[in-house]
């Protein structure tokens, strides 16, 4: 499989180095363009269906954030490239599937390329197929602490946990109950069950998962309809249920 991809890094040099790179080293890249500003990446974007784009954070006339703002449906790949370490968090948030400091180091790039690769050839398999999970249906209980006293649910019967500052929202069917309880503590309470934490905010049953779409960070549609997010930092666990 070859990753349509551009490189946007306002520095020649550095787009000359990260170009001879992926030429000599992963042979998977098929190089569409390079851009020097925002305004350069937003048409090169517009002209390609991209599965990839490197991107420098700091560029002329604004940021590498302020090119993700302008595009809120992408469904490429972003690896950053950067000197300043102090963006990684900031690139979490964006969904980024990888991080990378200059200067470059040419197994991390390699790794980063291997790993966009194999997430875009998985989604092209599942997007908006109806999945069905390796796993089998859960057996089990949990006891959820209510102010009366407390509930006891079928595991197998939760669809979703949804983050809620330190509540937690349980979905059963169309139907929340809210605990006082963080999602870490739920996350940790079902990890011998097939639950994933796909995203900061959730923690969803696996074997309730329908359908998966490309997306900047992807999301999944659980059987009462509703679509959740995926981080990127998650997708590739969360695929390897399929």
């Amino acid at each position: 499989m070859k990753l349509n991809t551009i490189l946007v890094e306002d520095e020649a040099n550095s787009r000359e180095i990260l170009r001879n790179y992926l030429a000599k080293y992963c042979p998977d890249i098929n190089l569409l363009g390079e851009a020097a500003s925002i305004k350069e990446a937003l048409e090169l974007i517009d002209k390609h269906e991209l599965d990839l784009v490197f991107l420098d954070v700091e560029m002329p006339f604004g940021n590498a954030f302020d090119l993700l703002d302008q595009l809120p449906n992408r469904s490429f790949e972003t690896v950053f490239v950067t000197a300043y370490d102090h963006y990684a968090k900031d690139a979490l948030n964006n969904h980024a599937a990888y991080y990378l400091m200059k200067p470059i180091n040419i197994d991390e790039l390699i790794i980063a390329v291997d790993y966009v690769k194999e997430i875009r050839q998985k989604e092209d398999v599942l997007e908006d197929q109806v999945l069905k999970s390796k796993l089998n249906k859960v057996d089990g209980k949990i006891t959820i602490p209510q102010q009366d006293g407390f509930q006891v649910l079928n595991i197998a019967e939760i669809l979703y946990c949804k983050a809620d500052d330190n509540y937690t929202e349980i979905y059963i069917g169309n139907k929340k109950i809210l605990v006082s309880k963080t999602l870490k503590y739920f996350e940790d309470a079902l990890s011998k069950y097939s639950f994933a934490r796909i995203h900061k905010s959730y923690l969803v049953n696996v074997n309730e998962v329908v359908k998966y779409r490309k997306g900047k960070g992807g999301s999944v549609v659980v059987s009462n309809g509703k679509e959740l997010l995926v981080s990127a930092s998650k997708k590739k666990e969360l695929l390897a249920y399929f």
